[in-house]
């Protein structure tokens, strides 16, 4: 599979995956399970997701780059901000607001758990939304014409 190719799949399957955690999983874990239970299934669900994504994204910043040092592709263009974008929301609401949000649990902290709660769920809302705009891009970026060879 060419790289474009990879490019162009990459942002589809994650934003599948994104809905798939937010639509279907995390609320299937809390409809089912005790909720102690299902905060540990859905915590065990977003760490597994965050990397994922981190994952994904670095391989969507390769390819960027690869296709830039080719000269198909701008240095830094839109795509390139929107996979900036969608990491900068990961670290922030995995690595950053998820550690507040247990220490808040114990009544640390100038928040309650509740409030970063809420900014957990928007910023991952908002991964999601940059996410699915890169879908969307890829999905209509014009298919460059095959070259063909010269026939005698």
């Amino acid at each position: 599979m060419t790289l474009e190719r990879w490019r162009r799949l990459l942002p589809g399957l994650w934003a599948g995956g994104l809905l798939c955690v937010a639509l279907l999983a995390a609320p299937s874990a809390f409809a089912t399970l005790l909720p102690s239970d299902a905060g540990r299934m859905v915590a065990c669900l977003f760490a597994q997701e965050a990397h994922t994504s981190l994952v994904i994204a670095v391989l969507l910043l390769l390819l960027q780059r690869a296709q830039a040092r080719r000269g198909e592709a701008a240095q830094f263009g839109l795509e390139m901000a929107l996979v900036l974008g969608t990491i900068a929301c990961t670290v922030a609401g995995y690595f950053v607001v998820v550690p507040m949000m247990e220490a808040a649990r114990f009544g640390q902290g100038t928040l309650g758990f509740g409030q970063w709660h809420a900014l957990s769920m928007l910023l991952f809302a908002v991964k999601g939304l940059l996410v699915l705009a890169l879908a969307w891009r890829a999905a209509c970026r014009p298919e460059p014409l095959p070259t063909r060879p010269a026939s005698s």
